[in-house]
């Protein structure tokens, strides 16, 4: 089955999107759109953290969401400063759980808060952008 090609969308400012099948499949394809947009910026040092991130993000989409699709945003709204979203159609906001020292799930969103910044949800009219942001060096 052919995979989806990473490439740039008009965002409204720098960024990169992309519309993926709601499947476990499609965090791959994420991550080489956070990838390719990390390398276009020069802020190749956040590309390992930023697809550790868009994973469990589209993991708890697949997970949660309930309509058949998701979109991928990464933005640059400072030169070191990117945001990484997941978009789905589900309004329920996620809720960051305490993993369970056997369990297979709990951790995503745990990590995400490690290693981003900052991280949040942002309602829209039709289900919710679950985001993160990191900073890299100043010579980004």
């Amino acid at each position: 089955m052919p995979q989806p090609v990473a490439r740039a969308r008009p965002t409204g400012h720098p960024g990169y999107s992309e519309t993926l099948p709601r499947l476990p499949e499609s965090a791959a394809t994420a991550r080489r759109l956070v990838r390719v947009a990390l390398a276009a910026w020069d802020l190749d040092d956040l590309a390992e953290d930023g697809a550790l991130i868009v994973s469990e993000l589209v993991s708890n989409a697949v997970q949660h969401a309930r309509r058949g699709s998701i979109r991928i945003v990464v933005d640059r709204p400072e030169a070191v400063r990117v945001r990484i979203g997941v978009v789905d159609f589900s309004k329920a906001r996620p809720v960051r759980g305490e993993p369970v020292l056997e369990g297979e799930s709990g951790r995503g969103l745990a990590l995400v808060g490690e290693l981003a910044e900052a991280w949040g949800t942002e309602p829209l009219p039709w289900g919710k952008q679950v985001w993160a942001e990191l900073r890299g060096g100043e010579s980004g």
